[in-house]
């Protein structure tokens, strides 16, 4: 199964940096999710729940106050406040 890298940062320090399954983000204009294949996108978030499925199907989830999301190339790359 494909799956996609996650690295999640906050000013202060790493939040997460592994593999995962999907990743669903609170977009600006609406919630999203992210799967492996998934097309390049960079977009703002803004507050609410951000959550991931890790490589053994457990569900994780973060209250963010906003930020912005890069997919490219299979990587995820999250900046949140």
């Amino acid at each position: 199964m494909k799956r996609l890298h996650l690295s999640i940062v906050s000013p202060e320090k790493e939040i997460y940096n592994g593999e995962v399954n999907s990743v669903t983000l609170p977009g600006v204009i609406g919630s999203f999710t992210i799967l492996p294949q998934h097309a390049p996108i960079v977009s703002s978030l803004k507050e609410g729940k951000l959550s991931y499925v890790t490589e053994d199907n457990e569900e994780c989830t973060l209250d963010i106050e906003g930020g912005f999301v890069e997919m490219s190339d299979e990587t995820v790359s999250v900046c949140i406040s």
